[in-house]
């Protein structure tokens, strides 16, 4: 309440977005109940009986003002001791000064999205042990990768603030309108992953309204992002980070050291040989859970890879965080922010989504789609207690994941909309205005959103899959645009454009049941359209056909670009004194390290570990198992120290000089 005081304070219009806040909120309650709230499934999990409602309540507004005031307290701290003051460049960049382990902290929290708790932990129970390992390594390779663009945009565009000003001083507002469209379909996509997954969860274990849950889960997060802008959304993505990995170390102890349900690894193992017995997994090898030779697995990989490139690649959120960084941390951050990343839904689902099938635990496929394994799993194992952590979890990656897409969008509207096409000579009180407002506006549309996918009966599942599919397309044609100076504007927006109509196309075809693989008599609707095989074909055009079109078309435009045209055509609007600029050749070095290490370990991920144990069809006796939770239980312990304490130690000189009392010049 002290940070909604603050804010109204501070200016009239927050106040008139604060009321339309609650008229919205008054209206969207008058809505009826998904088909997923509590008591209209009959069957399974037992929605809405594992905690009471005021547990969620307690948590989505309770919890979510808590974080609201400490990282307005926090932000003031630094105004006051630090000297940092929230000029537009800081508001929407952090000033571009972010160190490596705040940069790694950031990645990881805005790369945990609702579905990497809880998708990850339904392909588990799905597919066994491969679905843990193909989401997480299907979506750490392309943070991995990412660095190789991060590290070029230090170099070629300095002062750019989005990923769309790059697209238009080289192609044009017609080519940057198009793929505007893409940045915020991206957005919006992401934004509605999040809620879904996280409204749904919060039904499911309080019985709180799911409309509700998901109009309020935002509000919290647009109070921080208000006051602090970007650096604020980074410090709360530590403190967020930080909960998330002590509650998945505290799930490993409960299922592997504290053995009384489970019987601990050795349980485990029988209870999972037991489960095959009962229900063996059609195209998984004898049948068994622990197996990555999997043909589910493995096509859900598939899917999971191109998807996720363009939830990389075309979200702003990532080119932000690699704005924000320091030049000689870029790499180093994206690098460590993908390995620190991809020890939460491996080492979470293959503990969770394998104890929910060794405790046969009574949830319906329907369930498990809407992100419920986990719960189940957590509630059986530890009862409230368990249904209290996944909830607080939950909360933390859907409002650091959505802090991350607030400012994004924010820095979208403020820059690539108001900036470029209403008012060129803005000040930087002008956009940090726009940029509050879009963050208001935003906010309170998400909520909406959800609501209305809600009401068409969309799971998580289904957008997660579906995702690439829309956005795939891009992924190439932007790539090359930071990389490649022949790439030619009408190449690259024509492969972004036909690219998704392609990839519709297909998907349409596919679930009508043309080619025979899928059985749907001809009917297009949501259980056709959320076929594997059709999700995988269309995915998998998106992103080829988006690249061919764009590769070959500026293959023959045969035109080069000047790269010394963006630091030119990209200006700043306040000068940040903070602000660091490397030389040219410490540049270069960073790319080619990014290339080696980026490229090496996306080998080694898909390639490498994965591939031998698929071809060998091999399943796992006790002792491979164990080695296989060690493996997981190592990764996750050294993330987490890693994530904890590397932002600390490279904060001390400013933690010790708002200790020592000292007031920064003109505070």
């Amino acid at each position: 309440m002290l940070a909604l005081v603050f804010l109204v304070s501070q200016s009239r219009q927050i106040y008139v977005f604060s009321l339309l806040a609650i008229l919205a909120i008054i209206t969207v309650s008058g809505i009826p109940q998904s088909v997923y709230a509590a008591g209209e499934i009959s069957q399974g999990f037992a929605v809405g009986e594992a905690l009471p409602e005021w547990i969620g309540w307690a948590i989505v507004v309770g919890l979510g003002m808590v974080f609201a005031v400490i990282i307005t307290i926090e932000v003031k701290i630094e105004e006051k001791y630090l000297g940092v003051s929230q000029t537009s460049e800081m508001f929407n960049t952090a000033g571009r000064t972010i160190k490596t382990g705040l940069t790694a902290a950031a990645i990881v929290s805005a790369w945990t999205w609702a579905a990497t708790l809880l998708q990850s932990s339904t392909v588990a129970y799905q597919y066994g042990i491969s679905g843990p390992f193909w989401y997480a390594a299907g979506a750490s390779i392309q943070v991995l990768l990412f660095g190789i663009l991060a590290i070029e945009l230090k170099r070629k565009a300095p002062n750019a603030h989005t990923f769309l000003e790059i697209i238009r001083a080289r192609y044009g507002n017609g080519s940057h309108k198009v793929f505007l469209v893409f940045a915020l379909m991206t957005n919006m996509i992401v934004t509605a992953m999040l809620l879904l997954g996280g409204s749904a969860v919060v039904n499911g274990l309080t019985g709180m309204d799911i409309s509700l849950a998901a109009f309020l889960i935002p509000i919290g997060v647009m109070i921080y992002t208000l006051v602090g802008g970007l650096k604020a959304t980074f410090v709360a993505d530590y403190m967020h980070t930080i909960i998330i990995f002590v509650t998945i170390l505290t799930f490993v102890s409960a299922v592997y050291i504290n053995t009384d349900i489970t019987g601990g690894i050795e349980g485990m193992y029988d209870k999972l040989v037991q489960a095959a017995e009962i229900r063996p997994i059609e195209g998984n090898a004898a049948g068994a859970f622990l197996t990555m030779a999997s043909a589910g697995g493995l096509m859900f990989g598939i899917i999971n890879i191109v998807g996720n490139f363009g939830t990389v690649f075309v979200d702003q959120a990532y080119w932000q965080r690699a704005i924000a960084a320091k030049p000689s941390s870029t790499v180093k951050g994206f690098l460590l922010g993908g390995l620190c990343w991809f020890a939460i839904p491996f080492t979470l689902a293959t503990t969770m989504g394998l104890t929910a099938v060794a405790l046969d635990v009574d949830i319906t496929m329907q369930q498990a789609q809407m992100g419920l394994v986990v719960p189940a799993a957590a509630t059986a194992l530890m009862g409230e207690l368990g249904a209290i952590l996944v909830l607080t979890m939950l909360f933390m990656a859907v409002t650091s994941a959505g802090s991350a897409e607030l400012i994004a969008v924010s820095s979208i509207v403020t820059y690539d909309l108001y900036r470029t096409y209403k008012n060129p000579n803005a000040t930087g009180k002008q956009l940090v205005k726009v940029s509050r407002a879009t963050i208001v506006a935003f906010g309170l549309g998400m909520g909406g959103l959800a609501v209305v996918l809600l009401s068409m009966g969309l799971s998580l599942g289904f957008v997660y899959l579906a995702m690439g599919i829309l956005i795939g397309s891009a992924v190439v044609p932007i790539a090359l645009t930071i990389l490649w100076s022949k790439t030619n504007k009408v190449a690259a927006t024509a492969g972004a454009v036909i690219g998704l109509l392609c990839s519709t196309t297909v998907w349409v075809i596919t679930a009508s049941g043309a080619g025979g693989f899928v059985e749907s008599g001809g009917v297009v609707d949501l259980a056709s359209l959320g076929n594997n095989y059709a999700m995988l074909f269309a995915n998998i055009t998106a992103i080829i056909s988006g690249g061919l079109i764009a590769i070959i078309g500026s293959l023959a435009a045969g035109k080069t670009f000047d790269w010394n045209d963006l630091k030119t055509k990209i200006t700043l609007v306040e000068i940040s004194a903070t602000q660091q600029e490397e030389d040219e050749e410490t540049l270069k070095k960073a790319f080619k390290f990014s290339v080696r290490g980026g490229g090496i370990m996306a080998l080694i991920l898909i390639i490498v570990w994965p591939m031998p144990l698929i071809a060998s069809g091999y399943v796992f006796e006790l002792g491979s198992y164990t080695v296989w939770v060690a493996i997981s239980v190592i990764w996750v312990s050294l993330a987490s120290a890693i994530i904890i304490f590397l932002p600390i130690i490279e904060a001390r000189k400013g933690i010790a000089q708002v200790f020592s009392g000292k007031k920064a010049e003109g505070a």
